[in-house]
């Protein structure tokens, strides 16, 4: 899983040619462990989709990306597509959930 930070996120993020998925997470979060198996699977699902990538930011780690992103609570999952954010979602949800917001943004 592609984690995020300063250095990486403009060539990761912004120049990036398709839907960013992103996870704004920190280790301490019950709801972002339980969120974390379910970000993978949908990675993994979504792997051979070269216009779609999954990424991770421990906001502990990266609070001024979480700042930036105006993060309030975790976990929150943004949408970011041809370097814009497009969609979020605060908080764990059902995988449906996140199927839906990935159709609609790729």
């Amino acid at each position: 899983m592609l984690a995020l930070n300063k250095d990486n996120f403009a060539a990761e993020v912004e120049q990036f040619d398709g839907l960013v998925v992103i996870d704004f997470w920190a280790p301490w979060c019950g709801p972002c462990r339980m969120l974390g198996p379910l970000f993978e699977e949908l990675a993994e699902e979504n792997k051979s989709n070269t216009k779609i990538k999954f990424a991770k930011v421990n906001t502990d780690e990266n609070q001024e990306l979480a700042v930036r992103f105006k993060v309030r609570g975790i976990p929150t999952v943004k949408f970011v597509k041809n370097g814009q954010e497009v969609d979020q979602f605060v908080g764990a949800a059902p995988k449906p959930t996140y199927v839906d917001l990935i159709k609609k943004h790729s």
